[in-house]
């Protein structure tokens, strides 16, 4: 028997996916949601911010933040890299 979600938990499960960069399996093991309805939600949504300002900015917001919080990850461990590094090489010098 097919489960009816909310278009509030809908979103929410696209949020996940788009803006954090959940995984489908992810979401599928904390939610019990089918990867099959998550993938069909994205792409209902991204259908739908071609014919919504609104939605379209929503969109642009999340691939935004997916796309900084990418580079603040990697920029995380390029600074635990060179801190490694600086107390290597001060151990070095003492």
């Amino acid at each position: 028997m097919p489960q009816n979600y909310t278009q509030e938990f809908k979103k929410k499960i696209v949020r996940l996916h788009l803006e954090e960069g959940r995984t489908y399996k992810s979401i599928t093991a904390e939610y019990g949601v089918s990867k099959a309805s998550i993938s069909k939600w994205c792409r209902e949504f991204s259908e739908e911010c071609q014919t919504s300002p609104e939605t379209k900015e929503e969109y642009d917001y999340m691939k935004e933040m997916l796309k900084l919080r990418k580079e603040n990850e990697e920029l995380r461990k390029e600074n635990l890299f060179l801190k490694k590094a600086a107390a290597f090489f001060a151990k070095e010098i003492d």
